[in-house]
Order: C-alpha cells, then structure tokens, then sequence
C-alpha cells in the first residue's frame, strides 16, 4: 500500500474497537437514502449496497439504496447536491462525476467542490492495460516500442468517453510520447469481446472487468495504473515502475452529502463507514473484486477530490476531449 493507503488503514483498524456508534443523540431518526448514480448491479452499486447492508447490521441504521444512473452519474450526485442537509439523502460519488465531468461537459448542474460535503472515501480501483494472450507485446515496453515504429497503427479500446480507462490511455500516450488509435466502446463487455476477437489491440479495463478474463487466461496484464501493485495480480508491475513516475489513474468511491452537512453527522458517518471497511470480511470481498479498501478523514477525502478534480481536468483541456 501507499502512504495514503497505508494512514487510512491504519485509522480504519484504529476505529474498529471503538465503534462507539458516533451518531448524534437525535441523528438518525428515520432510514437514510443512498443515492448510487448508477444502474444496479456495477461496481459502484456493488461497492454501495455492501457499505449499506453493513450499516443496516452493525449499526441498525436503516439505510435505502436509491439507483439514480443518468449523464454519467450527474443526475444522481445533481439531486443529493439539492437535497435537504440534514444527513438522510447521501450519496456514492466516485472518480467521474466528482473529478472528470466538470471538464467533460460543457455544463454541469452542480459544482462537486462547493455543493457537496465529502464525508469518508471507501476504496479505489485502478484500471488494468491488458492484450490477448496471443499478442507480441509481452510488456509495456514492448508495446511503447512498436507504437514509436509504427505510429499510429496500434488501437487501445476504453469502456466509454471519459472514463477512468480512457483518461489511462490518454495520460499513457503523453507519458511515453506515441501515437495510438482510441476506440470507444459502450461499456466493458463489448470492449472485452473485441479485444478477444482482435479487432483491437489492448484495452485499458476496470481491475473488475478484467480479472475473470485474466483468471481463464485469455488475457494478460501488461501494467496496473495504481501506484502499488495489486495483491490479486502482484505479478503485474505498475505502469509507474516500468518508466512512468507518478502514473497513477484510479476510479476512487466515497461518501459525499449536500453542502452544509451537519459537522456530528459527517462525524457519525465517517466514524461507522471507516469501521465496516476495517472489517476483514469486507476487505476480503473488495480486494476479491478488484478494489483497494481505504476508509479516513472527511479532510483526507476533500484533499483527494479537489487533487483528482485539478488533474484530470488539466488532462482533458490539454487533449480537447468534450462530450458533444
């Protein structure tokens, strides 16, 4: 783990026997609506409803996930970012629509940094470069190498317009100064299927999307995006030690509320969140999933967003991606 990781941790597992239930005296007193701005049944709705069965068991709150997918999660963050602040419409906000589209879109209906109050971040997945067992490149060096002979020719798919995954090939082609054809996809099961197919030549994927293809290997990884590796593929270097310093792209999740959040709910939540993701069956399943457990401060998790809303913003002007 990193430093950061490595603080969350250790203030996770610090909580973990003094989970001293930090909500208020009068907080809360009716079920608390989660809002995961995306469908049922991805990643962080996964990642959700784990966070929301493990509050309803451990602390009896009763807490509702509310699925509210739509403009690449700003329909869901845009109505928590409207609601009452008093700590019962919370939301599972993540790398996108915290930090990416606010540069995306020509306009946003809410401003991540001044409408909602960060409250505890939860885990990050970091996207995995990975080709098809038959292919040449049996490193990141390989493929830098034959994209600088051949400029042009190699394709990279992503699961869609900027994603995490697209903003990796992205950052990857700056880094290492060549020319590779993006091609956008609809989701990762298409992205996956043309890879195999070798329509495509690489694809920059979610930890999630690849581990049951890496697993049946019919893939391999050629590099991680986190800054350590991951412990379900520890073989896999990161793309920072093949060259690449301080390479680091990642779909992080965490708790956000309305502006102005009550100081002792922030405190009551963050408290509880951080101590179900020190439980070791609750890392065991987000570590089995591809993700990283990570937990900590609100103020930890505000330094996070505001960094990731600076970096991936200057990415996208700099390369002049729009969503038309």
């Amino acid at each position: 783990m990193d430093r950061r990781q490595l603080l969350h941790a250790a203030l996770a597992a610090a909580l973990v026997p003094t989970v001293a239930r930090a909500q208020s005296a009068d907080w809360p007193k009716s079920p608390i609506k989660l809002v995961v701005p995306f469908p049922p049944g991805g990643g962080t709705d996964t990642v959700s409803r784990l966070v929301a069965e493990k509050l309803t068991v451990l602390d009896k709150w009763q807490v509702i996930v509310d699925n509210r997918p739509g403009a690449a999660g700003n329909i869901g963050l845009d109505l928590v970012a409207k609601a009452r602040p008093d700590g019962y419409t919370l939301a599972m906000a993540q790398t996108s629509n915290m930090a990416i589209n606010p540069a995306l879109y020509a306009s946003m209906p809410f401003d991540p940094l001044k409408d909602l109050t960060p409250i505890v971040e939860v885990c990050a997945q970091p996207v995995v470069l990975v080709v098809r067992n038959e292919s040449p490149f049996k490193s990141l060096g390989d493929l830098v190498q034959a994209a600088k002979r051949e400029p042009g020719k190699y394709t990279v798919a992503q699961a869609g317009l900027g994603t995490v995954g697209h903003l990796a090939g992205e950052m990857l082609v700056r880094a290492a100064g060549i020319d590779m054809m993006q091609v956008p996809y609809k989701g990762a099961g298409p992205a996956m299927t043309d890879l195999l197919g070798g329509q495509v030549d690489t694809y920059f994927g979610s930890a999630a999307s690849v581990m049951p293809q890496l697993q049946a290997k019919k893939i391999r990884s050629l590099g991680v995006t986190s800054t350590r590796r991951l412990p379900g593929l520890p073989d896999v270097p990161t793309v920072a030690e093949q060259g690449y310093p301080d390479f680091e792209a990642t779909t992080w999740l965490g708790l956000v509320g309305p502006a102005g959040l009550p100081a002792s709910v922030v405190a009551a939540v963050n408290t509880a969140v951080n101590a179900v993701v020190a439980r070791q069956e609750v890392q065991d399943r987000l570590l089995a999933e591809g993700n990283q457990p990570l937990g900590g401060t609100a103020q930890a998790f505000a330094q996070v967003i505001q960094r990731e809303h600076a970096k991936w913003g200057k990415l996208i002007r700099d390369a002049k991606i729009k969503v038309e």
